[in-house]
């Protein structure tokens, strides 16, 4: 049996403004119905598969579940990073986790913001190399180049290993992400594959190369899981062991030192949507070489990628070629594709200009469902409020502000200080400024609110929670 172990913590900027730091890339639908972490999760399932172990951070533990139980997956178990510390001291975590109970798990470890259209041929290769990993040997999962590509870091394969072979191979070095002229050089010498990232072995086989070659984050990582507090089916690592812990990747950590180190090719196609210009690649581009989203048209364009990600507003190119535009209600970014790297660059200009939109969506994601602001004043506020079937908001009161309410889908079960009523569409109320209120959907259907707010001061931080299914402080 495999343990998938899916690691989600990521704040993803080069997807911005579709991925933001409140709603990573792997949350999104990217390529098709299914967000990217729903898509790994699914790849990682079925015959020969364990339910996933994720690892993610505090802000995206319930979207992590509503993810999985859209896609009908439950997970093992969901451990919570109190911050990000890299990829090292994650996987070690899930390690420690699953020994805990057989530390001989075979643990296949995965981004969750992956793309591998073909799952079977996936499977088929970590199948293949599951004896070498069972054999105690770290397996890493090399990809078969076909363009001379400079933003991934590549695996060099020992003389005699063969890059088509369907068995791990010999592994010589690790290579990092090189100019242009090094990487064509690499893809023409045929050694060379691309690191995906992803990892094969037993629970116990990584627990001592760290205790080798990684002693003290052995040590942060193992008081973190110790003292960790479980609540709401999720593990929440101690935060001031964790935070000892080196923030470094495992292959700075471990794998660059291991003595038992293979390769294992795989040739079926893989992305990372590490930028726009691969989103544009892996959509499959028609005949002129566009792809456009459903509220898109490309007239007179080539080699272009227009995507609107709002419905109802209509994204229109006019003889444009290599160009990425991508339109959201509170951002649009248009690059030549070739610069589409560089949209990092963008988030750092837009966060010293103190602008919400380098790490913020419109549309806010909570345990219960999701708001969104539509209009914003010097003294009010209105929200579309979506509550999920059996959602509830926290018990709460604010300081600075009052509320109207007016329910235009399904029905609301409303408390106001001691008085309870349902409010179906198209009715109202009024919350007085400090009155402890709260909004259930006890439907089968989401609920959906439009809030006015009114007050001096309208920040989400002036909420006093007094009670909360959701275990939130």
């Amino acid at each position: 049996m495999i343990h998938p172990v899916l690691l989600c913590g990521g704040s993803g900027t080069r997807l911005w403004p579709l991925s933001r730091k409140s709603y990573p890339k792997q949350f999104a639908r990217l390529m098709g119905d299914e967000s990217l972490f729903q898509a790994s999760a699914r790849r990682l399932s079925g015959e020969g598969f364990a339910a996933p172990l994720i690892v993610t951070g505090d802000p995206f533990r319930f979207i992590v579940t509503e993810q999985l139980a859209q896609a009908a997956l439950a997970p093992q178990g969901i451990l919570i990073e109190p911050e990000g510390r890299n990829t090292a001291p994650a996987v070690l975590a899930a390690a420690l986790w699953l020994a805990e109970t057989d530390p001989a798990a075979l643990m296949l470890v995965a981004p969750s913001d992956h793309v591998i259209p073909d799952a079977d041929a996936f499977r088929a290769t970590i199948t293949a190399a599951a004896p070498r990993a069972q054999a105690g040997d770290l397996v890493t999962f090399g990809i078969v180049p076909n363009h001379p590509e400079t933003g991934y870091g590549y695996l060099e394969l020992a003389p005699g290993a063969d890059a088509s072979a369907g068995t791990p191979q010999s592994l010589a070095d690790f290579i990092e992400k090189p100019d242009a002229a090094r990487a064509k050089d690499m893809l023409a010498a045929g050694n060379f594959l691309w690191n995906a990232g992803i990892f094969l072995f037993t629970a116990k086989t990584v627990i001592e190369a760290y205790r080798k070659d990684a002693p003290e984050m052995l040590d942060a990582v193992g008081k973190a899981l110790a003292g960790a507090n479980r609540d709401l089916g999720f593990t929440r690592l101690e935060p001031d062991a964790w935070a000892k812990a080196d923030d470094i990747s495992i292959d700075y950590a471990i794998m660059e030192k291991a003595d038992k180190l293979v390769v294992m090719p795989f040739a079926a196609g893989w992305s990372d949507l590490g930028g726009w210009d691969a989103v544009w690649l892996e959509s499959g581009p028609d005949a002129q070489g566009n792809v456009c989203s459903d509220h898109a048209i490309a007239i007179s364009c080539e080699d272009t990628l227009l995507r609107s990600e709002t419905p109802g507003l209509e994204l229109v190119g006019i003889g444009l070629k290599d160009i990425v535009a991508i339109a959201m209600n509170d951002a649009v970014l248009v690059a030549h594709k070739s610069e589409a790297q560089r949209v990092k660059e963008a988030v750092i200009a837009l966060k010293a200009r103190g602008a919400s939109q380098a790490v913020q969506l419109p549309r806010d994601y909570r345990p219960w469902g999701w708001y969104e602001s539509l209009v914003v004043g010097g003294r009010f506020q209105v929200k579309r409020i979506v509550v999920n079937p059996g959602a509830a908001l926290s018990l709460q009161s604010h300081h600075h502000r009052s509320e109207h309410w007016i329910v235009v889908e399904g029905t609301a079960r409303v408390t106001v200080n001691e008085d309870v009523q349902l409010l179906s569409e198209n009715q109202s109320i009024y919350i007085p400024l400090g009155a402890v209120h709260r909004m259930e959907n006890p439907g089968k259907l989401p609920m959906v609110l439009i809030e006015v707010q009114t007050g001096s001061y309208l920040g989400e931080d002036d909420i006093i929670r007094y009670e909360d299914v959701y275990a939130r402080s």
